[in-house]
């Protein structure tokens, strides 16, 4: 009887070293599993993470090129804004030369042109001038005139 129960002892204890060693076996191959698991996970975030930079790095890149390629453009754009200027002003020196002013001074139902009297401060003055001033005073029947500083005056008839 002795020997049944040593038996019995025995084989429950290699039962349970076979069973602990059987878990053993299962717990290391699952943990293995995790492991390789964890590696491919690690791996594939930093692969994802390579993937991230370097589509950055080609964002920036595409980025630098149209930046690049606009500068010259907006230089460009530069140059050609004062020729735009400089039409309109031409365009505009034509316009005025176009438009024809006519003026004159009623003083007593009579009426001057001022062209006339223009004219005339011209023939006083007896030589070009570069600046005339004229300033018209029909109550004296008068126009005094400023012509390149020096001051003059002349009879205007009201006719």
């Amino acid at each position: 009887m002795a020997t049944k129960k040593t038996e019995a002892k025995t084989e429950k204890k290699t039962a349970a070293t076979k069973t602990a060693a059987k878990a053993a076996k299962t717990t290391k191959a699952a943990e293995a599993k995790v492991e390789a698991v964890e590696t491919k996970a690690t791996a594939a975030k930093t692969a994802a993470a390579k993937t991230v930079e370097t589509k950055a790095v080609e964002a920036k890149a595409v980025e630098a090129k149209a930046e690049e390629k606009k500068a010259p453009a907006k230089k460009a754009a530069a140059k050609k804004a004062p020729a735009k200027k400089t039409a309109a002003k031409k365009t505009t020196a034509k316009k005025a030369e176009a438009t024809k002013v006519e003026v004159f001074v009623e003083f007593g139902g009579v009426q001057v042109s001022i062209d006339e009297v223009v004219q005339n401060i011209k023939l006083t003055n007896g030589k070009a001038a570069k600046e005339i001033t004229v300033y018209l005073k029909p109550e004296e029947s008068k126009a005094y005139f400023v012509a390149d500083g020096e001051e003059k005056e002349m009879d205007v008839f009201f006719c």
